[in-house]
């Protein structure tokens, strides 16, 4: 599906763009039936989904927490590639990779319902085929997490996906949950211009839309060293705590020792694979050297106190993961660690 095709333009975009002229060749109400089925068919397979894996986690008994898994394979708000919709399947199969087992570093045994369980993709480009714009879109990404939710004891933990996933999930989880969480996010932008390229979903405005809807008391952004005046100033509008990796060895033991959530609904985490320095994973869309190592941000996640209420893992290009499948595995390890630390 994402073979290249003319002047390098992928199958993937050309087959999705296609129908929006030739639906506007059809009535109106015949095409806005068609998208409502297709969106009460998406919802009814995560809802039915997420209610046989809660009763499955419930019927074992003994869970707080169940970390659920929920794919959002859109990548059309990037601003420079679009493979990150092509990351859930190949984070899926890197996180049950035969050459390493399914125990987490904590020691949390991933085969177990309770710690992990599946509730599959949102059909976000079948969607998308039917001319469904962004602003619904969005609504059905937040309506599914919130079906997730509505089964205890899960958590949802979504793979992205463009960052711009973040900020309707993060609304579904602070909507849900009743008040604003406190958001760690990880990443060497800090997304969080008001509409990049005019894009209001962008994947680079995504933390603006949280700020501006009140979804979070505190962010803390971690890792950042490509940010420009719009990103400074945006961060001081929104009083955003910004720790960029020029002052990281400064920063080190206050961030490996971080407390959230408290007075708050939890905490929610983000973690834009990029945050990691390129020579740690390369299976990015932004090359951005000097960036974190994989065991500073592990060090951060296993040290954080607070009660994790939702995550994401964004921003993983297939398409520049050169070396078979190793940035799939470095995302993948985030997922587990990240599943780890949300159950209980």
């Amino acid at each position: 599906m994402w073979k290249i095709g003319q002047r390098g333009v992928p199958y993937f975009k050309r087959f999705i763009s296609a129908p929006f002229t030739t639906l506007r060749s059809l009535p109106t109400s015949l095409v806005e039936t068609g998208q409502n089925r297709v969106i009460d068919a998406s919802l009814t397979l995560i809802r039915e989904r997420a209610k046989l894996k809660g009763e499955l986690v419930r019927l074992i008994g003994g869970a707080k927490a169940t970390t659920a898994l929920l794919g959002v394979p859109l990548g059309h708000n990037s601003s420079f590639l679009e493979g990150p919709a092509l990351a859930p399947p190949h984070v899926r199969e890197a996180i049950w990779c035969g050459s390493t087992n399914s125990t987490t570093e904590e020691g949390k045994e991933l085969k177990d319902p309770r710690v992990l369980s599946d509730v599959g993709d949102i059909p976000v480009q079948e969607i998308r085929e039917m001319g469904v714009d962004d602003d619904r879109l969005m609504n059905v990404v937040s309506d599914s997490v919130k079906l997730v939710m509505e089964e205890e004891p899960l958590r949802p933990l979504v793979i992205g996906g463009d960052h711009s996933i973040s900020y309707p999930v993060v609304r579904a989880v602070s909507e849900k949950l009743g008040g604003p969480v406190d958001i760690l996010h990880l990443d060497a932008h800090p997304d969080i211009y008001d509409r990049f390229e005019g894009n209001y979903y962008s994947h680079a405005s995504s933390f603006a839309r949280i700020m501006e809807g009140g979804y979070a008391r505190r962010l803390l952004q971690v890792g950042i060293r490509s940010i420009n005046k719009e990103g400074r100033e945006q961060g001081k509008r929104f009083g955003v705590e910004q720790y960029e990796m020029r002052t990281f060895s400064k920063d080190r033991q206050m961030l490996e020792n971080l407390k959230l959530g408290e007075g708050v609904k939890g905490v929610y985490i983000s973690i834009d694979v990029d945050c990691l320095d390129p020579g740690f994973a390369h299976g990015v869309s932004h090359f951005e050297p000097g960036g974190l190592s994989f065991r500073d941000v592990l060090n951060i996640l296993h040290n954080l106190q607070g009660d994790l209420v939702g995550a994401d893992v964004v921003e993983y290009n297939p398409q520049r993961d050169t070396a078979d499948d190793m940035t799939a595995m470095v995302a993948a390890k985030f997922v587990r660690e990240l599943a780890a630390k949300m159950s209980k």
